[in-house]
C-alpha cells in the first residue's frame, strides 16, 4: 500500500494543471500573444517585482495545505507557498485553515476517534468537531487530506485520501527542494492561525514558528518569507518580544476587529492607523473588496493602495479565485457558481491598480495576469 501511495502522489504531482490560456476571452488572448515571455511584470514595493502567493498551495487543483498543493502552486509559478498554522497536542505546528479538521481530512470515517469530536469555543464562536490540539503528530498523520469544498471543485476530490497533514518543517523542506529544483527562490508565507486560541491552551504557535524560521535561516531581513496574522498584537509580540526579523504582514477583513481587539480592522486601515503599523511590520493583506469593491462593475480602487504605500507597506490582498462565485458579478460566465469566470480581468485590474502581490488558489492564472499588465 505504501508503495501505492507513493505512485499515485507523484501522478498527481506530475499531472499538469488546466492550461489558462485556451479559456481566455480573445482580448486578452491577443494581449498575451503580442507580449514576450515575462514580459510586463508589475513592479512592487522597494522595486521588487509583484508576487504570486499559492494559497494554501494550488487549492484550486489539489487538496488544500498539502505537500502537493504546495508543489504544484510552485510548478505553476507561485513565488511564495502559504501554509496556515495550527497545533498538534504534542506542540508540533502543521497546516491546516484551522484547528478544525473535520472538512478537510478523513477523521469523520475514522472509528477509532469518533470520540474526539466536541464543541470548542473558537475565538468567541462555539465550533463542533475535531481539532488538531486534541491529536498527537503520530495520529495525525494517520489521517488523510480531503477537498474541502467538494461541491465547488469536485475535480479534487479525485485526490482524496493520497496526501498527509504538512508539519511546518515538512513545508520548509519542501520550499529549500523546489528552490533548487526551479532554480529559482521559492518564499514560505506562513500564517499564525488563532493565535491567542493557542495560547490560551498553552500551545504557543510563535516560539516554534520562529525557532522554525531561523533552523532553516530565514528569520533575516530580505528573507523569502512574510510571517502574516489577523491579531496585530500577534505580530507586534513577533517582532517585539520574540525579535523577529523576518518581514510580517497583518491581514484584514472587511468588517469587525481582531480577537480580542477594541481597534477595528477599518481603523487600523486609517492614515494614522497604518503609519502605527509600519513601526512593525512590512505589509497588509487586505480583503480584496477593500481595495476594489466587487459592485458596481466599475468601481475605482479606494485610496488603500496610496495610503499604505505612503506609510511604507506593502499590499498583498486576498483571495483570487476562478470560480463565479468568488468573483464580482460582472466577471461572471454563465450561471454555474462552481464554472470559472473572467478571474483573468479581475487581477488584471488589481496589478494595475498597484498592489505588490495577491493571493490566489490558481497561481498560473496570478502569474498570466500579472505578465498582461
Amino acid at each position: 500500500m505504501a508503495d501505492r501511495r507513493q505512485v499515485l502522489r507523484l501522478g498527481a504531482l506530475a499531472a499538469a494543471a488546466p492550461a489558462v490560456t485556451a479559456a481566455l476571452p480573445s482580448t486578452v488572448a491577443e494581449a498575451a500573444d503580442s507580449r514576450s515571455a515575462g514580459a510586463g511584470a508589475s513592479t512592487g514595493r522597494k522595486g521588487r517585482t509583484g508576487i504570486v502567493v499559492g494559497h494554501r498551495g494550488a487549492s484550486g487543483y489539489r487538496p488544500e495545505h498539502t505537500l502537493a498543493s504546495y508543489e504544484l502552486a510552485a510548478r505553476t509559478g507561485a513565488d511564495f507557498i502559504e501554509p496556515d498554522l495550527v497545533s498538534t497536542r504534542d506542540g508540533v505546528l502543521v497546516a491546516r485553515h484551522e484547528p478544525e479538521i473535520g472538512g478537510t481530512t478523513d477523521v469523520a470515517s475514522r472509528p477509532e476517534f469518533a470520540g474526539r469530536q466536541r464543541t470548542v469555543v473558537l475565538d468567541g464562536v462555539p465550533v463542533t468537531g475535531w481539532f488538531t490540539h486534541d491529536f498527537t503528530l503520530a495520529e495525525l498523520k494517520t489521517l488523510r487530506a480531503t477537498e474541502r469544498i467538494p461541491a465547488v471543485r469536485q475535480e479534487n476530490t479525485l485526490f482524496n485520501g493520497l496526501f498527509q497533514i504538512p508539519t511546518l518543517n515538512e513545508v520548509l523542506a519542501l520550499r529549500e527542494r523546489l528552490s533548487r529544483e526551479l532554480r529559482r527562490e521559492i518564499g514560505v508565507f506562513p500564517e499564525t492561525k488563532h493565535p491567542t486560541y493557542f495560547r490560551a491552551l498553552g500551545l504557543s504557535l510563535e516560539p516554534n514558528l520562529v525557532r522554525a524560521l531561523r533552523n532553516h535561516g530565514l528569520d533575516r531581513a530580505g528573507a523569502p518569507v512574510y510571517i502574516q496574522s489577523f491579531e496585530a498584537g500577534n505580530l507586534i509580540d513577533l517582532r517585539r518580544v520574540h525579535k523577529v526579523k523576518a518581514p510580517l504582514v497583518f491581514l484584514t477583513s472587511a468588517s469587525g476587529s481582531p480577537f480580542g481587539d477594541s481597534r477595528t480592522y477599518a481603523d487600523y486601515l486609517t492614515p494614522a492607523g497604518l503609519a502605527d503599523l509600519s513601526r512593525w511590520i512590512d505589509g497588509i493583506g487586505p480583503d480584496k473588496t477593500q481595495i476594489i469593491p466587487a459592485t458596481p462593475a466599475d468601481a475605482q480602487p479606494t485610496p488603500l493602495i496610496a495610503n499604505a504605500h505612503a506609510a511604507g507597506l506593502n499590499v498583498i490582498p486576498y483571495t483570487f479565485r476562478a470560480e463565479n462565485q468568488f468573483l464580482p458579478p460582472h466577471l461572471r460566465v454563465g450561471t454555474d457558481p462552481a464554472a470559472w469566470g473572467k478571474a483573468i480581468d479581475e487581477q488584471i485590474a488589481f496589478w494595475r491598480a498597484g498592489v505588490d502581490g495577491l493571493f490566489t488558489d490558481q497561481a498560473d492564472i496570478g502569474v498570466l495576469a500579472r505578465s498582461l499588465v
